[in-house]
């Protein structure tokens, strides 16, 4: 997906009345003072993951006290990509949009005659703070099961097949490819911990994966499979699913780069 489509959602940007509104326009709304700020963004659908967690984060600022909020905020400055953003966002999310209260737990993204269009599912406020504190309860009692050296990741593995051989192979014909290539293959951590949740999270997102392992091999996007859906990926890769990830070594881990 093009990062730069999601500013053709920001058109329209006449006042929402709150009877029966669209919590899928207000994010729209919500997002378009922001639009150039997502240029670093190169996936669609991480522009609103982060405008939902900001939008979730602002409703969660007018509930808690400041010290609660500012200790939970605090912990989003080592995953956001933009920190200072996502505060601008709050900010903005708590001054504008006060009185929608609701919030938004997950969202879909369609492309119908190249328009792109959105829809999310959403939780009240009691309903969502109720289920929050109920998997902080659930985690806290599975790590007390594990040791120190267990993280709060789930790890995906993700090995091309023969169809993916055969893409590779009609490109490099004198650098052809086999199934003994893959014996080192690409692990992806991600935060879910259940093969439920893991299992919607692909179906959501392995169009990313999809184009991270066609770059790892061919950088050249237009010779790339243009008409990639779910079902080809599950045919051009075996996909392995790991929920108990352990780090035995002493160094902490860091990330940087590839």
């Amino acid at each position: 997906m093009k990062k730069n489509k999601v500013i053709n959602l920001f058109g329209d940007n006449k006042d929402i009345k709150n009877a029966a509104v669209k919590y899928s326009a207000l994010l729209e709304k919500f997002m378009s003072p922001f639009a150039k700020e997502f240029v670093n963004f190169e996936y669609q659908e991480d522009i609103f993951e982060f405008a939902i967690n900001a939008w979730n984060f602002g409703n969660m600022s007018s509930i808690l006290d400041n010290d609660e909020f500012e200790e939970i905020i605090s912990n989003a400055k080592d995953d956001a990509i933009n920190y200072d953003l996502l505060r601008k966002m709050i900010a903005y999310k708590s001054l504008n949009f006060e009185e929608f209260s609701n919030f938004i737990i997950d969202f879909d993204i369609k492309t119908t005659n190249k328009k792109l269009s959105i829809t999310v599912v959403t939780e009240n406020e009691e309903t969502y703070m109720t289920n929050m504190l109920l998997q902080s309860s659930e985690t806290e009692l599975t790590e007390d099961e594990f040791d120190e050296n267990y993280i709060n990741r789930s790890a995906i593995s993700i090995k091309p097949l023969q169809p993916f051989i055969d893409w590779h192979n009609a490109i490099y014909t004198d650098a052809t490819i086999d199934t003994t290539d893959f014996n080192d293959i690409n692990i992806y951590l991600i935060t879910s911990t259940s093969y439920a949740d893991i299992e919607a999270h692909l179906k959501k997102k392995f169009d990313k994966y999809f184009m991270l392992e066609l770059e790892g091999w061919h950088t050249n996007k237009t010779e790339w499979p243009q008409r990639r859906n779910y079902k080809m990926f599950k045919k051009w890769f075996e996909v392995t699913i790991s929920t108990a990830v352990f780090d035995l070594e002493k160094s902490p881990v860091s990330k940087s780069e590839f």
